[in-house]
């Protein structure tokens, strides 16, 4: 089964009635740089490269199922929350807490989790964005496990209802940092636990997969590359983690799809297959680097 690492902040998201929203200067502020001459992102470009990031909390379920016990020390501190001063890190770092928050959700350490939603609703609220978190649905449905499929299909459904309020707010950047961040932590949480338990292979291909999204990252982050210096800065640290990945290898091979009986719903079934070649020098280069660039932004 392919599956993929992202886990942003779309494992809380739940948004709210149309009676509660930002105003349009509360979105010209949430980033620290100033309203380019650059045309918009489009959106159908935006929405195409979103639509290619995996389902939220897939990670998570992963490394439980790898055996491995739940390790606090993976995670970026509710306690680093005063340091992020700029738009950019708080922007980033309600990313990277988001998937913190589904790690501890998944392990079920309710404790940790309050303190990571605590964190969260803190810095969208400072990016005018803390109408979008209903903390007690969501807090609700992570303390039982037999509600994962609820909350997946909720944070689905909602992580694309607030791109397309922040494309009608011209604050696509905000989803890109958000993405970012959350891909940024889930890479470093997977490379830790890889190095952990070196004989998982699939650990290790799961961090060979992440040469696709990083690649659509690049693409988006690009686009702000002239108008926005942090997020220059950003770009060249993922261009530098893109150049560890030409090593590893993916091949596909397609096969025709077909169509399936599910809990009584027709679904289509990729039957296409990937191999992913890494070595365990490639896995020990990319922990060694993203949890370099991900130190950088957190502290």
């Amino acid at each position: 089964m392919r599956i993929i690492m992202l886990v942003v902040l779309t494992i809380f998201f739940t948004a709210c009635g149309s009676g509660n929203k930002s105003t349009e200067g509360d979105f010209e502020t949430s980033l620290d740089s100033a309203q380019s001459d650059a045309p918009p992102l489009d959106r159908a470009v935006l929405g195409e490269i979103l639509q290619q990031i995996p389902a939220p909390l897939e990670i998570s379920v992963l490394l439980k199922e790898s055996g491995q016990k739940y390790n606090a020390t993976y995670l970026n501190s509710p306690d680093n929350l005063p340091n992020y001063n700029s738009n950019f890190q708080k922007a980033l770092n309600l990313g990277i807490y988001g998937t913190d928050l589904g790690y501890t959700n998944i392990y079920e350490q309710n404790q940790d989790g309050v303190k990571y939603m605590g964190a969260i609703k803190d810095l969208a609220d400072d990016l005018s964005i803390g109408q979008f978190f209903d903390i007690e649905t969501i807090g609700r449905l992570a303390t039982n496990s037999s509600n994962l499929d609820s909350l997946l299909l909720i944070t689905t459904q909602n992580f694309n209802n607030i791109n397309q309020y922040l494309q009608t707010q011209n604050r696509e950047s905000l989803s890109v940092l958000l993405l970012t961040g959350g891909w940024l932590e889930a890479l470093h949480i997977v490379s830790q636990v890889s190095a952990a338990t070196p004989n998982n292979k699939q650990l290790r291909e799961t961090i060979g997969e992440q040469k696709i999204i990083l690649e659509n990252i690049i693409l988006l982050l690009t686009f702000y590359e002239q108008t926005d210096q942090n997020m220059a800065s950003l770009l060249k640290d993922m261009k530098e983690l893109k150049a560890l990945y030409e090593k590893v290898k993916i091949t596909y091979v397609y096969k025709e799809s077909t169509f399936e009986i599910v809990d009584g719903v027709m679904v289509i079934k990729d039957n296409s297959t990937s191999t992913i070649e890494i070595t365990e020098d490639d896995v020990k280069n990319i922990k060694t680097l993203t949890t370099t660039i991900r130190n950088k932004y957190i502290s």
